[in-house]
């Protein structure tokens, strides 16, 4: 193959993405440049340097909002959260793929469907709920709204990658003695790697940074999650940007990190499952 001659329309293209990407990175430099100065400074120039790094703000920061704690309460829904969503609904969307009845479609439209509503109209009800069954106040509540909400978006990615599995396979398992677990957990669920890594990530950027629904479930300082505790920072007449930046620092650090090692698999886990091979 030949190579292909770098035009002038390539540069241009080129020029363009390297601008809309520094145009991206700005708001990370005023959070971090803030972040290492002193309040006072913040207010007299926050697009400039800092004069000098102050780093007693990530200290002070961590003690008021007290970081292992909140770091722990953030990981702990996260991960349990996505676990009970990559379990349950892997399985529904097998199961929608491989026997499509009636019902079956029915129910993963009204899983479609359900992605367009807003949270902000079922908020109320979701509150009456979630009281009527003693779950407002803990984890177990906030996990069990992630599941209800995550789990159409979830269950539609693994639908259209499902289809992208050839049938036989299975069917040589079933011939092989499988049982019918046996075939999703050892056949099926390892084939959808991709796709569990993109839903993995996605899914950890949206339970992460939320802050909402944590603040509308959990109740108590000792429940709170990287968001609610940099939030109070933000009082009522006073706002203590210094420290506030240095805690959203030490919040998106570890998504961050993250996403950036594992983000090559989201183009690849979609793409895959785009088309039925």
């Amino acid at each position: 193959m030949g190579m292909k001659r770098y035009s002038f329309r390539t540069f241009t293209m080129e020029i363009a993405a390297i601008l809309l990407a520094i145009v991206f990175l700005i708001p990370f430099y005023f959070l971090i440049g803030n972040s290492l100065k002193p309040f006072a400074e913040i207010l007299l120039d926050s697009a400039a340097l800092p004069k000098k790094l102050n780093w007693d703000n990530y200290a002070k920061a961590w003690e008021i909002m007290k970081y292992p704690r909140a770091f722990g309460n953030s990981l702990l829904i996260t991960v349990t959260s996505i676990a009970g969503l990559v379990w349950i609904s892997s399985m529904a969307a097998y199961r929608m793929v491989r026997r499509p009845t009636k019902y079956n479609q029915i129910l993963f439209l009204l899983f479609v469907a359900a992605m367009v509503i807003p949270f902000q109209s079922i908020m109320i009800p979701l509150m009456r709920v979630a009281n009527w069954f003693s779950l407002m106040g803990s984890m177990p509540g906030l996990w069990f709204a992630y599941l209800g909400f995550g789990s159409s978006l979830t269950i539609f990615l693994y639908h259209g990658f499902v289809k992208s599995i050839p049938l036989e396979i299975e069917e040589s398992a079933v011939v092989d003695g499988c049982s019918p677990y046996g075939v999703f957990w050892r056949i099926v669920f390892p084939l959808l790697k991709p796709m569990t890594v993109t839903i993995v990530i996605l899914n950890s950027l949206w339970i992460w940074n939320d802050f909402l629904l944590p603040q509308l479930m959990l109740s108590g300082p000792e429940l709170r999650t990287i968001p609610l505790s940099t939030f109070s920072f933000f009082g009522q007449y006073t706002k203590k940007w210094d420290l506030a930046l240095a805690a959203l620092v030490m919040g998106v650090t570890p998504i961050v990190i993250f996403f950036l090692t594992l983000q090559r698999h989201i183009i690849e886990g979609i793409t895959a499952g785009s088309v039925k091979g």
